[in-house]
């Protein structure tokens, strides 16, 4: 091997020294308390429920059956008779052609007010809490020492450390 190339490999095993001696590497600690972080959320939600209510309802009368009625008594009324009195009895059958068709169609009943059921849905928002783990406050020790950390997840049993290495400045 010549001599620059011996040169080369001791500069290079000389710069790489430094990392050789790590400042820092990792360990295990034993876990003595895991304390989940629960945190109340609020959540509204809609509560609904449905009521039946007694509401008014008008009942009308049909009008169809005195038309018809009115009609065929017309025509029935105008075969009787001659001149003006033709146009008389039209008129009278008219007439009760309409009393005759109106009690068809309404079966004698008169307008009145009656009453129906009818579902009311009824919404009100009410305060639902719900709870959540947010993360884990984690005891553990390690050489002799008890620390506390704060953890997004349940470590276990034994929890991994970075342990850093620094000189003591006097």
């Amino acid at each position: 091997m010549n001599m620059q190339t011996k040169l080369m490999i001791s500069a290079l095993g000389l710069c790489a020294l430094p990392l050789a001696q790590a400042a820092e590497f990792e360990d295990f600690g034993r876990v003595v308390r895991v304390q989940p972080r629960v945190e109340q959320i609020r959540q509204p939600r809609q509560e609904c429920r449905t009521e039946y209510q007694q509401v008014p309802v008008q009942q009308q009368r049909g009008t169809g059956g005195s038309v018809v009625g009115g009609i065929a008594g017309a025509l029935l009324g105008s075969q009787v008779g001659s001149g003006n009195g033709k146009v008389a009895a039209a008129a009278a059958g008219a007439i009760a052609g309409a009393m005759v068709g109106d009690r068809v169609e309404n079966n004698g009943r008169q307008d009145y007010n009656g009453v129906q059921e009818q579902a009311v849905r009824q919404c009100r928002t009410v305060d639902a809490f719900e709870q959540r783990t947010t993360g884990y406050d984690v005891t553990y020790e390690y050489r002799g020492r008890t620390e506390t950390a704060f953890m997004q997840r349940d470590p276990g049993n034994r929890i991994r450390l970075r342990v850093s290495v620094e000189p003591d400045q006097y």
